[in-house]
């Protein structure tokens, strides 16, 4: 009787596992009686929420250290699982016992059924109540007291004094815990996890919407930091001048790379902006405004380091033995003082060349040349001359043929791109707003080699010629011009038995796109340098590019002989190695000027001549591998050409051989190589809104 006495006054005990398992019953019987619970948030506002996602949630978080106890009884007591009226001992215990979690009351009070509450309540505040690992340890001293027959298990309460106070971490609550955490506070039950791909699609989307808003950040940054340059330093009158003449591919290759700190840097071009001359041909047909490819030439000198002078005007003859320049005022209103001269320490000459017309009779007259934005109005607007009058009114029939005969002279990549773009403007405008005349267009591309292209793989020669024949192009190849009137081109061919045969061609527009000629300035120094007397094509050039039979000039781009193709890809290289070069004659010069300053001090100064030695050997190490330069090498990077019909061919270096492509594909790889080699984030953008504009509302038709 005594025994069992003591066993039925003994304290009722629970282990931490039965009280989880009494959680999880109330969670079945949450969802079963699909109860709901009233959160208030910081502001204020109540929202209903399931208290199937948020009763573990909250309980745990409330019982981080007291679900983490192992409290026990003897052995014999906790084999079976606690009576359901454990479940009530257990809350009451908690409500009698606030002070082992936190000051505030448990809210497990409010969890318990009460008939007179048909919502069950949570306070906001009382759930973020936390219990500090100090309290709690005091308040588990108390429940000790309380419950003399109970034992704490001492490594679960090390356990929890040593982790921190996030349930998921104490309890080690795993993946399904912590989400649950997570949609505690959630107004509707959790959704389900979506599938591999659609998070997959979900997170490409998200890296996509990154990678525009970063690019959007630059572009930002870019266009503030082209609207703000910074300041410069202004001219030495110690330091050498260096006179660029020229605003082409190799003198704004020069200018973009060179360090203007260290020269007095003096430009001079009749031109006052950069062309960007591969988007030319797009320019005769309003596919791209002319302004959109190019870069005013005190855009790029005001972003220099150093201060740098720019004359529009244009050089008419250097003298090489008093080192002078001649140049004349380009502008309209010239002035009573036009003509000025100026001194150079060191000459760059990059006026690039003059269309060759080869002596052919009425090439200057009647042909439009395509080498600047003024040649790309003038064509545009004999375009729309040639399309008014074969629509008016009463013309004849042969008169609207040759009107509507379009020839184009030179099957190099220029020839053959404008009569690409020439084709897809009557195709893609003309044909829809004056369709009467469309069909009489024609378009003729003479070439006096073998084949167009001559710089390309045979297979995209063969490829382009199909091309353009498949768009009615006529391709006369073995064909010299030998004269031009206002009406026709007469020309010469090879017919298929080999005999030559005479053509005459009518035409409404003629286009000259071959040949290049030496300026004026050119041709007036190869005349005073004798080593030049017997170039023919240009100033010829060493492997540093200085110009034989000379010490201080440099010739870069289409006026220089180097022995590689006058292209754009050429010059811009050029300049870049004259800028390398140019900027390591100056590191030479200041290092020499150091070593010289420190050998002449070195015996003034007894205390430290190890230090000093020691900066002149560093000094004259860093001097030889300056010094160490090696000679011009052209590296080709490829060669792009737009065909029409939306192709393009494009012949790009691959290793020790090259890649050869062609058609719709090459054609968006064309778009995007020139859009990146634009010169500025200015001519970017406007030259891809151009592109936009025109795909959208089609070419402006316009004369002007």
């Amino acid at each position: 009787m005594g025994s069992t006495s003591s066993e039925s006054e003994s304290p009722k005990t629970i282990e931490g596992r039965h009280v989880l398992s009494l959680l999880r019953n109330g969670i079945k019987a949450a969802k079963k009686n699909q109860a709901h619970v009233l959160s208030t948030n910081p502001a204020g506002r109540r929202t209903p929420v399931r208290a199937s996602s948020y009763l573990i949630p909250s309980a745990l978080y409330q019982l981080r250290f007291s679900l983490a106890l192992s409290v026990t009884d003897s052995p014999s007591t906790h084999s079976r699982p606690p009576p359901a009226s454990f479940a009530r001992d257990a809350f009451i215990w908690f409500r009698d016992s606030p002070s082992c979690l936190s000051s505030s009351p448990s809210p497990l009070l409010f969890l318990l059924p009460s008939p007179n509450r048909s919502q069950l309540e949570l306070p906001y505040p009382q759930i973020l109540t936390m219990a500090s690992s100090a309290r709690a340890m005091t308040a588990l001293s108390r429940v000790g007291q309380m419950a003399p027959s109970s034992r704490i298990a001492t490594r679960a309460l090390s356990t929890v004094s040593k982790t921190s106070t996030r349930p998921s971490v104490a309890m080690r609550l795993g993946n399904s815990g912590r989400i649950a955490f997570r949609r505690a506070y959630a107004d509707e039950a959790p959704k389900p996890r979506p599938g591999k791909l659609r998070r997959t699609l979900r997170w490409t989307w998200r890296f996509t919407y990154l990678s525009l808003g970063a690019a959007v950040a630059y572009t930002c940054w870019v266009i503030y930091d082209d609207r703000h340059p910074q300041e410069q330093f202004q001219p030495d009158p110690t330091k050498k001048t260096l006179v660029v003449l020229g605003s082409g591919w190799g003198s704004v290759g020069l200018l973009k790379n060179l360090d203007t700190e260290n020269y007095n840097v003096v430009v001079v071009s009749p031109r006052n902006y950069f062309l960007f001359t591969p988007l030319l041909p797009s320019c005769t047909t309003g596919l791209i405004e002319h302004r959109s490819i190019m870069e005013p030439v005190r855009t790029i000198l005001r972003h220099k380091r150093g201060a740098v002078k720019y004359y529009e005007a244009e050089a008419s003859s250097v003298d090489p033995d008093r080192k002078v320049v001649k140049i004349k005022d380009n502008t309209d209103g010239k002035g009573p003082h036009s003509v000025t001269e100026i001194p150079y320490d060191m000459l760059v000459i990059g006026v690039g060349a003059e269309n060759a017309t080869f002596g052919i009779p009425g090439v200057r007259e009647n042909s439009c040349f395509l080498k600047e934005i003024g040649d790309a109005q003038l064509i545009r607007k004999k375009i729309m001359d040639c399309v008014e009058r074969a629509s008016f009114k009463g013309q004849s029939q042969a008169e609207i043929d040759r009107l509507m005969h379009m020839v184009v002279v030179g099957g190099g990549p220029t020839g053959v791109e404008f009569a690409g773009e020439l084709r897809d403007f009557f195709e893609d405008d003309i044909k829809k707003l004056i369709p009467d005349i469309s069909h009489r267009f024609r378009v003729t591309l003479i070439e006096a080699l073998p084949n167009v292209l001559p710089s390309f793989s045979k297979q995209l020669i063969e490829y382009t010629e199909n091309t353009l024949r498949e768009e009615n192009i006529d391709i006369k190849l073995k064909t010299m011009v030998k004269r031009v009137t206002e009406d026709f081109v007469e020309a010469e061919c090879v017919g298929p038995d080999g005999s030559k045969q005479t053509l005459r061609i009518p035409y409404g527009l003629l286009v000259w796109a071959t040949g290049n000629a030496v300026r004026p300035i050119v041709r007036d120094l190869m005349g005073k340098v004798p080593a030049q007397k017997e170039s023919r094509r240009g100033l010829a050039v060493n492997e540093y590019l200085v110009v034989q039979g000379t010490r201080d000039i440099w010739a870069v781009g289409d006026c220089a002989v180097a022995g590689y193709a006058p292209t754009a890809q050429v010059a811009s290289q050029e300049g870049t190695f004259l800028a390398r070069l140019f900027n390591n004659m100056a590191k030479t010069e200041a290092h020499e000027t150091r070593i010289k300053e420190l050998s002449s001090s070195l015996n003034l100064k007894q205390g430290n001549s190890a230090e000093v030695a020691q900066e002149i050997e560093t000094l004259e190490k860093q001097l030889r591998r300056i010094k160490d330069v090696k000679p011009f090498k052209y590296s080709h990077q490829g060669s792009l050409a737009y065909i029409g019909s939306e192709k393009a061919v494009a012949d790009v270096p691959w290793f020790n051989g090259n890649i050869a492509s062609g058609g719709s594909l090459t054609y968006l790889f064309w778009r995007s190589a020139y859009l990146s080699m634009c010169f500025s984030t200015r001519n970017r953008v406007l030259v891809a809104v151009d592109w936009l504009k025109s795909k959208a509302f089609g070419r402006d038709v316009s004369r002007e």
